[in-house]
């Protein structure tokens, strides 16, 4: 899809601005169909509430957001199929499922083979229509069972359950290096921290994978469906930070965040002397293994270097065994 900013004007902007109101992020003060400053900041409101990176444009990660928070769980029928659908309604789907020790594993707002498959648990435990169909009625029977709150989702268990079992070495294990290629621009500064952190892997028995090539930008969706398709081990992704949003993510939401992630980005955070934060932009969130972002402004091939060491001693000292914070 095209980007659409500040200065834009047409349907494109009035169909953003209609689903900004209901989500309480108000572009009152522009005309409808104008990308004015109102819409900008909206926009960036939205975008710092889903944990996106918060630079007041609408892409296609913005956009699939925007979109997605359009559901509640109930209101249209869900169930498997190709193309899968996606939703804040599945995402609440999945949590509800994991946390009654259903499995619809991950998180992320995606119904898949897994979602189909806790759902059909929950309806022949429940005694209800084994359809794999979630409407009013389970939704309905969902918040019954499980009330207003919400205990740890088997995918966390899981993620604990990963990291106890890592062996002391990398070499052997499978790592996706993802530079972020949003702009001409970030592709460029993000290729050499990728390829860099590719190399140190290689010298140490690691098999990297990268993303993409030195003169291709695919669309996130096309590198996070690579990275699941591989059944990689670790996805770190570089990305150049907007208005100085340095850091190293991992992926946390409103109703789940990955257990793993969080304690790789916390080790790795560490010794860099950088902070972390949970975000849910799509190669954190829709990648099945554990997902790691680092964001620094000035990117270059020793950023990638000094990741690669910090992740290969990760796994030689066995940082990762016993991840601090886990109780949540």
């Amino acid at each position: 899809m095209r980007l659409f900013h500040q200065g834009d004007r047409g349907e494109g902007v009035r169909d953003i601005q209609a689903r900004l109101g209901p989500l309480g992020h108000s572009t009152h003060g522009d005309a409808a169909g104008v990308f004015g400053d109102a819409t900008r900041e909206a926009v960036a409101k939205f975008q710092r509430s889903r944990g996106l990176p918060v630079d007041g444009i609408v892409g296609p990660d913005t956009w699939r957001s925007l979109v997605d928070a359009g559901y509640q769980l109930g209101e249209r029928l869900l169930y498997h199929r190709v193309p899968m659908m996606r939703g804040d309604d599945i995402e609440e789907l999945q949590a509800r499922l994991n946390s009654l020790g259903f499995d619809a594993d991950k998180v992320d707002g995606i119904f898949g083979p897994a979602t189909l498959t806790g759902l059909l648990d929950f309806q022949h435990n429940r005694g209800l229509a084994e359809d794999g169909i979630a409407g009013e009625l389970v939704a309905t029977e969902l918040r019954l069972v499980g009330g207003t709150s919400q205990k740890l989702g088997r995918e966390a268990v899981r993620e604990r359950q990963w990291l106890q079992s890592l062996p002391d070495s990398i070499a052997g294990q499978t790592v996706y290096i993802d530079p972020d290629c949003r702009t001409d621009a970030e592709a460029r500064a993000t290729w050499p921290a990728g390829i860099a952190a590719a190399t140190s892997l290689r010298l140490v028995g690691g098999q990297p994978i990268l993303s993409r090539s030195i003169d291709t930008m695919p669309d996130t969706t096309v590198r996070v469906q690579r990275a699941n398709r591989l059944n990689v081990d670790i996805v770190v992704g570089f990305l150049v930070p907007v208005d100085g949003d340095e850091g190293v993510f991992y992926f946390s939401s409103e109703r789940s965040r990955s257990e793993a992630g969080m304690a790789i980005a916390t080790a790795v955070a560490e010794r860099l002397g950088l902070s972390t934060a949970g975000r849910t932009m799509p190669i954190l969130k829709a990648t099945r293994s554990p997902a790691i972002v680092v964001s620094v402004t000035g990117m270059d091939h020793s950023v990638g270097t000094r990741v690669a060491e910090v992740v290969t001693s990760l796994y030689a000292e066995r940082v990762l065994s016993q991840p601090e914070g886990s109780n949540r």
